[in-house]
């Protein structure tokens, strides 16, 4: 029986550890890399989404490269972006630019787009992006001002988490909801076993 290769998340994203943990995947280390996330002139979500996990998937197969114990590692990035309309929102960093988000959201629904990007052994890029579609409750000055005040939506895309209290946001969701946490998982396990990455070896050792 060979070694299982290695794996490296090219993120910091606790959401992300967590979901590779639910499903049996133990990331031999986590190398983020920080990146200019801002869209290109009139890019499209999804062609964002897909440009950002690929560019931290390859710059954490860079730094993985440097060490020799992580040599030949698969390296996995993914990123997130919701938008209304062709309309990218923003990681929130202010309570001001949260509240438009929130405002905007309030009633309607908008888009996930969240791209998962392996590196493999070979040096290639395999890529799988996910769409789904959420529609929030419309929102009461109230419910925005509390959500607001937790704090929970600073640097999360469209500045919610929805696997947290915004959760109760959510009035209809159509696609993946660990796409909208951060990392599809179903993608994410066709990507790792058809590298090699012996997952349901986990799964048999648990029985």
């Amino acid at each position: 029986m060979t070694d299982r290769p290695k794996l490296v998340l090219a993120s910091a994203s606790p959401r992300r550890l967590a979901l590779l943990d639910q499903i049996g995947a133990k990331p031999d280390a986590l190398l983020p890399a920080s990146l200019d996330e801002t869209p290109e002139r009139n890019e499209r979500p999804r062609t964002l989404a897909l440009r950002l996990a690929e560019a931290k998937a390859l710059a954490g197969a860079s730094l993985a490269s440097q060490d020799p114990e992580l040599a030949g590692a698969l390296v996995l990035g993914a990123d997130t972006v919701v938008s209304v309309g062709r309309r990218i929102l923003p990681k929130a960093e202010s309570v001001e630019e949260a509240a438009d988000c929130l405002r905007l959201l309030s009633g309607r629904a908008h888009h996930v787009s969240t791209a998962v990007c392996l590196t493999t052994r070979r040096g290639a890029l395999r890529s799988r992006l996910v769409e789904t579609r959420v529609r929030f409750k419309r929102l009461s000055e109230g419910e925005i001002d509390a959500y607001l005040a937790s704090g929970e939506w600073r640097g999360k895309a469209g500045a919610y988490a929805i696997q947290g209290l915004a959760g109760a946001f959510v009035a209809k969701l159509s696609g993946s909801y660990g796409a909208v946490v951060g990392l599809p998982l179903y993608e994410t396990v066709n990507l790792l076993v058809g590298e090699g990455y012996p997952l349901h070896r986990g799964w048999l050792a648990k029985a």
